[in-house]
């Protein structure tokens, strides 16, 4: 900082300000300085910044899996935002989704030094039916029924499922069948969940719904299923890399889509447009997701408070080619 106060002809306080971004210097001044601090290397001690001000500048992100769509987007949406803030990201995948496992990842993120922690938490606890986390840590959780005790942000998972099986309930079919995602799913169960209470107000038929796991291999298997099903003219699919496998097994059963079955995913993923047909499909917005998550990490740091509640980012139906009235209509 010296070296660097010399070069640029200004104090070491000078420099210190212009380093850590406060106010009260000029620009002229402030460009010298960043100009002394490039020509020189000089990069602020982030250790010695932490021991100063109390802030490592780092938000922990404890997932149990990678190979979602929807953990990859959310991650990302989250280490943008927190870039984006001055922060940095560290990742610590759980390998089961235990309370030993998650207390071990708050222990090791306690080392690591992180100022919160975001726990993706997508799937339920094998050993518990609520998570349990240290009291003394800041904490947002994504994608769980934990807003009771903790401040969490997800999809409205109910309101996108609502608006795809209305979608096809206005087409003219009489019901809708669903591909569900993985029992211990925290987002299959509510899309679930809202897929049944949708039919049931509209006095439908409740079909039995077939399950998957999330991979479009899955959604081919159902697809082979749900096609020799009679009455089966429309299906909402819990995701939508499984919604692809069930298009690629409608097409060889023989069932054109959508003049013989329609078909709505869920996530909108950058690909869905590319499809043959393209998917209709109900969009999530993994930015607002993780932008909320971040702020609301920043919030309870700055207060020293923790938060309870929900918050809930909106959903959108994205029409596309794959749904239409049923045969015959």
């Amino acid at each position: 900082m010296a070296d660097v106060a010399r070069l640029a002809g200004v104090s070491s306080q000078t420099v210190s300000r212009v380093s850590n971004g406060y106010a009260g210097v000029t620009e002229e001044t402030r460009r010298q300085v960043r100009a002394a601090m490039e020509q020189l290397g000089y990069r602020p001690n982030s250790a010695a910044r932490a021991l100063k001000s109390g802030e490592f500048r780092t938000i922990g992100v404890i997932t149990f899996t990678l190979s979602t769509t929807g953990n990859v987007r959310t991650l990302e949406a989250i280490a943008q935002s927190a870039a984006q803030e001055g922060y940095a990201v560290t990742l610590l995948p759980v390998a089961l989704p235990t309370q030993d496992e998650v207390r071990g990842a708050f222990s090791r993120l306690e080392e690591l030094a992180v100022d919160a922690v975001i726990v993706i938490m997508e799937v339920h606890l094998l050993d518990a039916a609520v998570i349990t986390l240290p009291p003394y840590v800041q904490v947002v959780v994504v994608d769980s029924d934990a807003g009771d005790h903790y401040t969490v942000v997800d999809t409205d998972q109910a309101g996108g499922t609502r608006a795809a099986v209305r979608h096809l309930l206005a087409l003219g079919h009489e019901t809708v069948w669903h591909l569900a995602g993985p029992e211990d799913s925290y987002a299959a169960q509510r899309r679930a969940d809202a897929w049944r209470a949708t039919l049931t107000e509209a006095g439908r038929t409740l079909p039995p719904p077939v399950r998957g796991d999330w991979s479009a291999e899955s959604g081919y298997r159902a697809g082979l299923d749900l096609a020799g099903r009679d009455g089966c003219t429309a299906v909402f699919v819990a995701n939508d890399q499984m919604a692809l496998g069930l298009l690629r097994a409608l097409h060889e059963s023989g069932r054109r889509v959508p003049e013989d079955v329609s078909v709505i995913g869920f996530d909108d993923i950058p690909e869905a447009g590319a499809f043959l047909p393209p998917l209709t499909t109900v969009h999530q917005d993994f930015a607002e997701v993780g932008r909320l998550c971040v702020a609301a990490a920043l919030r309870q740091m700055r207060q020293d408070a923790p938060e309870r509640g929900t918050t809930l980012v909106p959903t959108r139906l994205v029409e596309r080619a794959s749904t239409a009235p049923p045969p015959g209509r």
